[in-house]
């Protein structure tokens, strides 16, 4: 992937620097439950699946869905193949949650490398659905929500080839033709790799339109396919509005393999610099000043080199051509008392006096490698004897017995991060190239969450200990990652959470949320005043704002296998049960 050009600008009126802790609130939350009459649809890993890209895909799966469009209304498939539906509007009637489309031939589905049935909801009126089997299906579905249980209506199925699950999809129009992007993702193993587990990502861009003419029936049918490869399964991934782009968020980079079946011919790598089998030239140094020997080309007389010197710049070059040496110069110099001569007409010779005798340059221009410093015996000691004070055989160091040194190995788990190089990057969805390409180094990825349904999903990452939400702007390529929540000390909060299954927020950033693999669900809240005078026992001042903590705890020990949140409720799936926990009274 191409070197980073883009940096996330932090919109610093959202940070709170005085924050200090959420508040442990033992408040009681009103918690709902509702019995399935199937279970749902849980996909067991297999012996073949020991990958952790398996794990992260499918063991990791969210198999809850939550509809944007419609406030308080979530979805899954269950073990029968049935699509369900279940919107609340008052919590102690809440009913049955309603089937709204049956996937046909379930028994088909059960062979050897079926996958979950995974779920995604195009638009208001629209819905994609994969079987598990590799089948997709496009579902118009009319109005949801709001007691609404229309069955759905499939106007597109195809089997598009091995299983998948679906990441995300859109619709949109262009030009009067009603369009449908789909973005589904497969683990594939590399018959000629040898390297590692030979298991690879795949990523599939594909693009349904309707293709039927004035007063036809409708009729969809596949206008292209693009192909995406990569080493780890993407924590973040979607298709742009219009479907002009797609960003991703992964920790290994991707690249555009196959457009409808035909090899993407890759670019040469750009011609980077090599190491010589000899440095450009050799340099030494004293107390009082540098001298250098640069390698000329043969045959070049006096008369044709070209130098030029400052106090702190130096450029050394041949008439004609580029320059061999040219740059700024680690500290300042005296031209007056520097010269330069010819040597065996292969060599130039120059003498540079320090501006301040002394210190010693670990470079002589500023960013050039092309250079190799040369140190007599006596130099090497006297610079080793200078270090000896930052360096000690003893991890945990003696040098201040009061003050004693930060040792690794004695930090929490949660200071740490991923050492890949994680990145953000938004692909052109014509050239297939990369435009913006973020490299996110230790800002942890935590989660993604729907905050307006015609906008690109957002993701929340961690800075430094706060959660930072970013909201992709596509049509902003100065800005195309906009800073618009923050959740206060979050990003430390939930890397100390040993068991921590799913993470996310309220659409209005009300609260964030997390909970375990079993039963525990944690709710930190924003800040809010507070009725009584508080003050800080530590700093005297009054206490305004309280941010408050608050644990659920569900009656059952199934594992978790969804969980959503909307300004109101969180929803909670088990394999048998879904609690709804009422969260705010708005």
């Amino acid at each position: 992937m191409a070197a980073s050009n883009y940096s996330l600008k932090v919109n610093r009126d959202l940070l709170d620097p005085n924050f200090e802790s959420y508040k442990l609130s033992l408040d009681p939350l009103p918690t709902y439950k509702v019995e399935l009459d199937a279970a749902v649809e849980e996909l067991k890993l297999k012996d073949d699946q020991y990958t952790l890209e398996h794990m992260r895909a499918f063991g990791m799966f969210n198999y809850l869905h939550l509809d944007y469009w419609y406030e308080d209304s979530i979805l899954f498939v269950d073990c029968k193949g049935r699509v369900l539906s279940l919107s609340v509007t008052l919590d102690t009637a809440m009913g049955k949650p309603k089937e709204v489309y049956c996937v046909p031939a379930v028994v088909s589905r059960q062979h050897e490398d079926h996958l979950c049935a995974s779920l995604s909801l195009t638009s208001a009126t629209w819905a994609a659905l994969s079987d598990g089997s590799g089948r997709l299906y496009l579902l118009r579905t009319g109005k949801r929500g709001d007691g609404a249980h229309t069955k759905w209506e499939p106007l597109f199925s195809e089997d598009i080839g091995d299983p998948f699950i679906l990441l995300h999809s859109i619709s949109h129009v262009q030009a009067g033709v009603h369009i449908m992007e789909v973005l589904l993702l497969r683990i594939q193993k590399d018959s000629e790799e040898s390297k590692g587990s030979g298991y690879f990502v795949c990523l599939e861009w594909i693009t349904v339109q309707n293709s039927a003419g004035p007063g036809q029936e409708k009729r969809y049918e596949v206008r292209k396919r693009r192909v995406l490869r990569g080493k780890s399964v993407p924590h973040y991934a979607a298709v742009e509005p219009q479907g002009k782009g797609l960003m991703l968020a992964s920790e290994k980079p991707f690249v555009f393999t196959h457009v409808d079946g035909r090899p993407v011919v890759q670019p040469d790598p750009e011609p980077m610099e090599v190491d010589k089998a000899e440095p450009l030239y050799f340099w030494q140094q004293t107390e009082e000043g540098i001298t250098i020997s640069i390698r000329m080309p043969k045959g070049v007389s006096k008369e044709k080199v070209e130098f030029e010197l400052s106090a702190d710049k130096l450029r050394v070059g041949v008439a004609g051509f580029p320059s061999l040496l040219e740059g700024q110069l680690f500290a300042p110099v005296d031209p007056t008392a520097c010269t330069w001569s010819m040597k065996n007409d292969s060599s130039l010779q120059v003498t540079l006096q320090k501006l301040s005798e002394g210190p010693v340059w670990p470079e002589l221009v500023v960013g050039n490698r092309r250079g190799e410093l040369l140190m007599s015996e006596e130099q090497a000691a006297l610079l080793h004897e200078r270090l000896t004070h930052l360096t000690s055989d003893d991890l945990s160091g003696t040098l201040d017995e009061d003050k004693p040194p930060c040792n690794s190995q004695e930090l929490e788990d949660c200071d740490g991060f991923p050492e890949d190089s994680f990145s953000l990057a938004h692909f052109d969805g014509d050239s297939l190239k990369p435009t913006q390409v973020v490299n996110l180094g230790s800002h942890q990825y935590l989660f993604t969450v729907d905050v307006e349904p015609s906008e690109m999903p957002c993701l929340c990452l961690r800075h430094d200990v706060d959660a930072l939400v970013w909201q992709p702007r596509p049509e902003q390529p100065r800005n195309m990652w906009e800073h618009i929540a923050t959740f206060n000390a979050l990003g430390y909060v939930q890397a100390s959470k040993q068991d921590k299954k799913f993470s996310t927020c309220a659409p209005n950033f009300s609260y964030a949320s997390l909970c375990e693999c079993i039963r525990r669900t944690f709710i930190y809240r924003q800040p809010s005043p507070v009725e009584t005078v508080l003050f800080n026992r530590k700093q005297g001042r009054q206490v305004g704002e309280v941010a408050k903590q608050q644990v659920a705890s569900l009656d059952s020990d199934k594992p978790i296998l969804g969980f959503r949140a909307t300004n109101e409720r969180l929803f909670i799936l088990t394999s048998s049960t879904l609690f709804v926990v009422k969260v705010n009274n708005n």
